[in-house]
């Protein structure tokens, strides 16, 4: 997705480039990745940035809550399903700040941070997963 003039990508626009981005992903991450929820929100609300002590709201562009998989097990089962949070704002200033980066290419490094907590990788493997995306 370019930059065009006129309106700021919707939630929608952004909540498309996620799923294109999980849609490029080998289908063993895919299939595990199907089980996380996928959320859109203009900001992270109040009490989230106060849990994680940010005082701005722009600071937070992603979430993810829920059990790693590689702590889940049959006998100890997370009690909630997985969710990623993209928060639309943050993203959207970021992109218009940096200039350098599609927006989908700013989303894809958001959603594979985030889903990288789910699957339980290193930096490192969260860089490789994107080089390899690309």
């Amino acid at each position: 997705m370019s930059r065009l003039p006129g309106p700021a990508p919707s939630a929608e626009d952004i909540l498309d480039a996620a799923e294109g981005c999980l849609k490029r992903l080998p289908e063993q991450m895919q299939a595990a990745a199907a089980g996380v929820r996928l959320v859109v929100e203009d900001y992270a609300d109040a009490a989230i940035l106060d849990e994680m002590q940010i005082e701005d709201p722009l600071e937070l562009s992603g979430l993810y809550s829920g059990v790693p998989l590689i702590h889940e097990s049959v006998t100890h089962p997370s009690p909630d399903p997985p969710l990623v949070h993209l928060y639309r704002m943050p993203i959207l200033f970021e992109w218009a700040e940096r200039g350098d980066v599609s927006l989908d290419e700013l989303v894809s490094h958001v959603v594979i941070h985030e889903y990288g907590h789910h699957f339980g990788w290193s930096d490192d493997e969260m860089h490789r997963v994107l080089d390899a995306l690309d």
